[in-house]
């Protein structure tokens, strides 16, 4: 197991150039569409672009185990918030992978008759609950971190000799001060918290940038939240780098 999952680690740094390849030629058949380009250069990109997709599925044949190791590993995580999403996402995943060995199968021949857009669709909607658990798991540390940091700045500021002026959590608990100044000010409270904390904790950043890019892609193949092309090569280019960038810098990797 542990020699597969070293050859998975691999696939998966190469799987990550080819899918940066992949939506950098989305992007590329896309502007060449709208700027007129001959036709035979935008059936050269998109025959890359295909190739391209089938090399990863190739290179994903497998991962499904690595999903639930992954979930295994996850079940065990004392945050119960945490131990939820990430279990659940990891089984997601582990299912998205599945599906899609199946449907590289019917591409290749292997599985004759195949209904490929029936499985394509089915596991991009495993691809899409994945994504969404991600972003509450990230939503969440956000929240536990921006809880710590103004807990430390309360502790920190020095008690004020006059009566307290500040405002309430929440702004619309308080009467006394008019609604809207009071809103905007909290707003503007917790947009610097937000600022501050994600600038001190790159990894989450990242990775709540990445799972905001990606979840574009399942939305628009499922026809949920259509997009088009430009934007989800667009989005699929940014969240490979990302993930490139986390290959090279570990550290910047969240975890668990």
């Amino acid at each position: 197991m542990d020699s597969w999952l070293r050859f998975s680690a691999q696939s998966q740094a190469k799987e990550r150039l080819f899918r940066a390849t992949q939506y950098a030629c989305t992007l590329l058949g896309y502007t060449l569409q709208k700027g007129g380009a001959a036709a035979e250069l935008r059936k050269t990109i998109s025959q890359l672009e295909a190739h391209m997709s089938l090399t990863r599925k190739l290179l994903r044949l497998g991962n499904s185990i690595e999903a639930l190791e992954a979930a295994k590993r996850a079940i065990h995580l004392s945050d119960g918030v945490l131990r939820l999403c990430l279990t659940i996402s990891h089984l997601n995943r582990a299912m998205y992978f599945a599906c899609d060995n199946v449907l590289w199968a019917g591409k290749t021949g292997f599985i004759s008759k195949l209904d490929q857009h029936k499985w394509s669709q089915r596991s991009f909607r495993y691809y899409l609950f994945a994504l969404i658990l991600n972003l509450t798991r990230d939503v969440y540390e956000l929240r536990l971190l921006m809880e710590s940091e103004a807990r430390y700045r309360a502790a920190k500021s020095p008690p004020s000799p006059y009566p307290s002026t500040a405002l309430p959590d929440d702004p619309l608990s308080s009467s006394a001060t008019p609604a809207l100044p009071a809103m905007s000010m909290w707003l503007r409270r917790q947009l610097h918290l937000i600022v501050t904390v994600l600038y001190s904790n790159p990894p989450l950043l990242l990775d709540l940038l990445k799972n905001s890019c990606d979840i574009f892609i399942p939305l628009e193949r499922l026809g949920i939240y259509p997009t088009g092309p430009g934007f989800v090569g667009a989005c699929g280019l940014a969240s490979s780098v990302l993930s490139i960038l986390t290959m090279v810098h570990p550290w910047l990797k969240l975890k668990p």
